[in-house]
């Protein structure tokens, strides 16, 4: 996986993918290239988190077709499907250590080969857990649950990460910090990250990376960050962002 790069091929494919919600009636067109980092913006219930859903398979289209690395997926489980997500709720097992909720990305059995355990290990360690593989949950802080559950994701070894507003519950420092770690990570193992955020300030120090404004149901706008939140005169996103 870690020869993937950002390239024109794309990686994410989401063509008139119709889904209700109530009384919304949402459609999706989106194409993400490989290797690249689209951070979702918009108002709540705009329809950010179900366009993860429906890429991740936890909610079926209507219509339309989804193409995940080239691949058909319509039809198929999440687990089937090259995507991880992480979403604000860790979901890390209370009884079991750091290193063990890791491993459950790599065997729901925790039947590791030697392999196996080096990654967790070394995972761990890249994401600045070194020393803490044997701590519960209960003695991490959250800056630090949150780093076990994107090293379970990352174990998994799929080539695209979804993330549901992962560090909302994180104060302004670790949340940009965060940000800057799953960033830096894309762009080392060549992952192609699709990042739902309200707080746009954490993403105007990214690079390479774009943005969309999800409104309605749709994605209403689209561009190269920063510039896209500065920039755009669309009175929807200028209302959202609380700019004249």
């Amino acid at each position: 996986m870690g020869d993937r790069a950002v390239t024109d091929a794309p990686m994410v494919q989401m063509q008139a993918v119709a889904f209700d919600y109530g009384d919304m009636h949402m459609q999706f067109d989106l194409s993400v290239a490989a290797g690249s980092l689209l951070a979702l913006i918009g108002p709540s219930g705009a329809g950010k988190s179900t366009l993860l859903n429906l890429a991740a398979g936890f909610e079926q289209p209507l219509s339309g077709q989804i193409i995940l690395d080239g691949k058909d997926v319509l039809g198929l489980p999440p687990a089937k499907r090259p995507v991880t997500s992480l979403f604000q709720e860790h979901n890390l097992f209370a009884h079991l250590t750091a290193v063990q909720n890791v491993g459950l990305g790599r065997h729901p059995g925790l039947r590791l080969t030697r392999a196996d355990r080096a990654e967790v290990t070394d995972t761990l360690a890249t994401l600045g857990l070194d020393g803490l593989d044997n701590r519960l949950p209960g003695q991490l802080s959250g800056g630090e649950r949150q780093r076990v559950a994107l090293a379970r994701a990352l174990v998994r070894r799929k080539p695209i990460l979804l993330l549901d507003e992962p560090f909302a519950a994180l104060g302004p420092a670790q949340r940009r910090e965060m940000v800057a770690l799953v960033d830096g990570l894309r762009r080392d193992r060549g992952l192609t990250v699709l990042l739902v955020s309200h707080q746009v300030d954490e993403l105007r120090g990214l690079r390479d990376a774009q943005a969309a404004f999800v409104d309605t149901g749709r994605v209403a706008a689209r561009g190269d960050l920063p510039g896209f939140l500065d920039g755009n005169d669309l009175p929807a996103l200028r209302r959202y962002l609380g700019t004249p």
